[in-house]
This record gives C-alpha cells, sequence and structure tokens, in this order.
C-alpha cells in the first residue's frame, strides 16, 4: 500500500488465526522480493498489527525499490 511513518505498509486478506497472517506476509514479501521464504525471519510483532522482518541478502534500499 505505500510508506507510512517510514515503515512499508501491507494490506493482507488472510486472517489473524494461528498465524495464518504471519505466513501470507512472508509468502507475499519472499514472492514480491523474489527471494526464499527462508530468508525472512518475523522478529517482532507476531500477535501485532505492526511487524517488524529481516530479509537476509537485501539491502533496505534494495528492499524499498523492489516493494516501493
Amino acid at each position: 500500500m505505500g510508506e507510512h511513518g517510514g515503515a512499508i505498509k501491507i494490506k493482507l486478506r488472510a486472517s489473524a488465526v494461528e498465524g495464518k497472517a504471519n505466513a501470507a506476509l512472508i509468502s507475499f514479501l519472499a514472492e514480491r522480493l523474489n527471494v526464499p521464504a527462508r530468508t525472512i525471519v518475523l522478529l517482532r510483532g507476531h500477535k501485532s498489527r505492526d511487524k517488524l522482518v529481516r530479509i537476509d541478502g537485501l539491502s533496505e534500499q534494495e528492499l524499498r525499490h523492489r516493494l516501493l
């Protein structure tokens, strides 16, 4: 959806039940960034709307370029 206060806002349709939204986020990011899902780690926000992820092998600049 774009940038929001320095963060990147992503809207998913998966429900936040039993980790489905987290799995959907990782799957979306892997596909969109063209990286293996195993390189994406959810660091913070497992049960929150605000998440912090680490993506191995990409700089922040490359990540923003591919997502935005």
